[in-house]
């Protein structure tokens, strides 16, 4: 049998939310014993938004490389099965040891990443969630097949999503704009967010977001 969620949450929820952080992303640092960037990013997010979260992580990266999972866990399925790293099985209770020291003498020292721009998939998808679910359930590419436009996607959402995540979105859209991107940098940091669609014309991706965030705090369309 599985791990029931509680327990799961217990011993391994900070280990998963690090090894995701991972995910497309390289294991090893290029440099010896310099931080890996997908762990710089799990750092910087989790510093600025849950602290408490980072002793956590220290924590279950640490017993997990002391304490593998067994045989019995092993036959029965109650363990977390590390995802490929792309590293060497071998090598894998070391780099979970690694990366432990690495957040414990981040703690310790104090050294708290700056704010700066997203450097990963899951970093994007981590400090502008509502607005990953907004681009990628309603901009995916079969938005043309399901709305006559842009616009008409965008009512969709206002007619169902909760007030809260509405506000929620306008405020991640607007924290995104105050990263003060080139327009170019704005079409990928959308892309990574989950829009398969170009923005409608004569709008760059920016000046379509500010658009968009007028629209949803006016509740009726800015354009069209």
């Amino acid at each position: 049998m599985s791990v029931k969620p509680l327990e799961f949450d217990r011993r391994y929820g900070e280990l998963d939310v690090v090894v995701a952080a991972f995910a497309g992303q390289d294991a090893e640092s290029r440099e010896t014993d310099t931080m890996p960037p997908a762990l710089q990013a799990y750092l910087r997010h989790t510093w600025h938004t849950r602290p408490w979260a980072l002793s956590v992580a220290e924590q279950q990266l640490r017993e997990y490389a002391r304490n593998p999972p067994g045989r019995l866990r092993l036959r029965l399925g109650e363990f977390y099965a590390v995802p490929d790293l792309g590293l060497p099985e071998s090598r894998t209770q070391s780099w979970l040891s690694e990366m432990a020291d690495h957040i414990k003498h981040s703690i310790e020292s104090g050294e708290v990443p700056p704010p700066a721009t997203p450097q990963t998939h899951w970093e994007w998808h981590a400090r502008f969630g509502e607005l990953g679910q907004f681009l990628g359930g309603w901009f995916s590419q079969d938005m043309p097949d399901e709305f006559s436009d842009h616009d008409a996607a965008i009512r969709d959402y206002q007619a169902g999503a909760d007030p809260h995540l509405t506000a929620r979105l306008i405020g991640e859209i607007n924290e995104l704009l105050a990263l003060g991107l080139e327009d170019g940098d704005y079409g990928v940091a959308v892309s990574e967010l989950g829009m398969e669609v170009e923005p409608p014309a004569p709008f760059s991706a920016e000046g379509w977001l500010r658009a968009v965030a007028s629209q949803l705090a006016a509740g009726r369309p800015e354009y069209g």
